[in-house]
């Protein structure tokens, strides 16, 4: 009987843990289309998001800075609430 929920309760977790992965993954997608279309109606260009990532030496609680690599450039993206980004492009 202990076997059987040995087993069970490690099945659980294994489940969990890859659905919060696959929810993850989906997440940093999301994040970076929305980055990308955030900077294309701000006039730069971004032909395909390749992936973001958020910048946490430079991040701060009211105002979170990610890197967006796009196929054709790199931007530093500075989000702040009710204000538009701020964009400098890297390359």
């Amino acid at each position: 009987m202990r076997k059987l929920f040995v087993i069970l309760f490690s099945g659980f977790i294994l489940a969990w843990s890859i659905s919060g992965l696959k929810a993850q993954q989906s997440n940093g997608e999301a994040i970076q289309e929305v980055l990308a279309a955030q900077i294309r109606l701000q006039g730069f260009a971004c032909d395909k998001a390749l992936k973001a990532t958020r910048d946490s030496k430079r991040s701060r609680p009211d105002r979170s800075v990610w890197v967006l690599k796009c196929s054709n450039a790199m931007y530093r993206f500075t989000r702040a609430p009710d204000m538009a980004a701020q964009i400098k492009q890297l390359r």
